[in-house]
């Protein structure tokens, strides 16, 4: 035998030798594992019914099938469990859905011929293989490549609800009417910034706060254009030289505001509320504090979805659109926990490159709050006017109680969808408002 053969045979050998032991060493961590979670009572996010079925096991006949390879301990696998657990739920009797840990049957990896973990494989009834995707694939793609194979998924879609036309005329005078909020102005707080066109009113010195911040016109000196209702008589007094009362509220912790004509006033209401007492520049800097991750608005916490960004950061979403933009902004995952608006139960959100990855509750959805323009096209409404709820009639119900409300239900996958679609440049002027004027 020649020294190349010779050569030849111990490298094929080798090569033996170290797939087994990979193999050996991959079925080990997993018993490690498995026995880990057992002994501290963790359970698996593999649903179970999916773990069980086999690939030699016959597809439900006349159904089309997406297979997908992966294991319990991948993270991308992980965050396709919960998506492959809706999806055999919310499509059964449209497509099955079958699960294969290579781990636990590698001899499987190899009859599919598969590189990377996951990989899903579509297939249509007769059993040939349509497309196959290497990993993370989200709820939103997968449905969208069966409807290209033609599969009817009509039963399974979101229901749709809409309303274009306000439920009643908004008959209150413009100038009742906050510039940036839309709700009712309190005189007692009311908040005018005067400008070539006109004056512009506030509900609160907050909303003041909220559309500065947005402004990008040059804000040298703008102050001086700003008036403030004393809180006890409703005159107008210059704001850069009101005393602001600053506090919060002992349910919620939310802040409030009272403004002053002189300090002698403000110091006798702190007494009976408490609170502090500062300058425009002091308030200014403490509302400036908190801002929206997606588009810097500033806004309050207690008001704000929280957002963890993928490597630990937190900040805010001053809506819950602008919470999902801010996967957009920073181009990494995140995590948001919003309220839903008509009960406050937690809705808990998670991406997974740019996609939807896991949604607690699995029934929530979003409001895409919108208005038509002048030119009849329909535009966001603001982010006043957005918001999630953890199921359809909850939704329903917010919007019977607030009239003046238009737009439509949407999927929660889809209004992060539509964040993703921003380019840097939209992002960039998200939310800003190129001159101060008036409605």
């Amino acid at each position: 035998m020649n020294k190349i053969v010779k050569t030849a045979i111990v490298v094929v050998l080798l090569a033996v030798v170290t797939v087994v032991i990979a193999l050996k060493k991959n079925r080990a961590n997993r018993s490690a594992a498995e026995t880990a979670d057992a002994a501290s009572g963790a359970m698996t996010i593999v649903p179970q019914a999916l773990t069980e079925r086999q690939a030699d096991q016959p597809a439900v006949e006349g159904l089309p099938a997406l297979i997908d390879l992966g294991a319990g301990e991948c993270i991308p696998c992980k965050m396709m469990a919960p998506i492959l657990e809706e999806l055999k739920k919310e499509y059964a009797g449209r497509f099955e859905v079958q699960f294969i840990d290579v781990w636990k049957y590698p001899d499987e990896a190899g009859k599919y011929g598969i590189k990377l973990i996951p990989t899903q494989i579509f297939r249509d009834a007769s059993g040939r293989e349509l497309f196959r995707h290497e990993g993370f694939y989200s709820k939103e793609d997968i449905l969208a490549k069966w409807k290209e194979f033609g599969v009817d998924l009509t039963t399974a879609e979101l229901a749709a609800f809409e309303r274009l036309t306000p439920a009643r005329a908004d008959n209150r005078p413009k100038e009742s009417i906050c510039y940036m909020c839309d709700g009712d102005i309190n005189s007692k707080t009311l908040m005018t910034v005067q400008t070539d066109k006109g004056p512009v009113r506030l509900c609160s010195p907050h909303c003041y706060f909220i559309m500065y911040s947005c402004l990008t016109e040059d804000k040298a000196g703008f102050e001086k254009k700003v008036s403030v209702a004393d809180w006890a008589t409703g005159m107008p007094v210059p704001a850069t030289e009101a005393a602001f009362l600053s506090g919060q509220d002992e349910t919620a912790g939310r802040p409030w505001i009272k403004a002053f004509a002189n300090r002698a006033e403000a110091v006798a209401e702190r007494s009976a509320a408490g609170g502090s007492i500062l300058v425009l520049a002091a308030l200014q800097e403490k509302e400036l504090s908190c801002r929206c991750g997606f588009c810097d608005r500033a806004c309050y916490a207690q008001d704000a979805a929280k957002v963890i960004v993928e490597g630990g950061l937190q900040t805010w979403g001053c809506c819950s659109h602008c919470a999902l933009g801010v996967a957009a902004r920073t181009g990494k995952d995140i995590e948001v926990h919003e309220k839903d608006r008509l009960t406050g139960r937690q809705i808990v959100v998670k991406t997974f490159e740019g996609k939807l990855a896991s949604l607690e509750p699995e029934t929530a959805v979003a409001w895409f709050g919108q208005r038509k323009k002048p030119d009849g096209t329909w535009g966001s409404a603001g982010c006043f006017h957005q918001g999630f709820f953890v199921n359809a009639e909850n939704l329903k119900k917010w919007v019977e109680r607030n009239p003046y409300e238009t737009g439509r239900l949407i999927s929660i996958s889809q209004a992060l969808a539509n964040k993703m679609k921003l380019s840097p440049e939209q992002i960039k002027k998200a939310c800003k408002i190129g001159e101060c004027s008036p409605k």
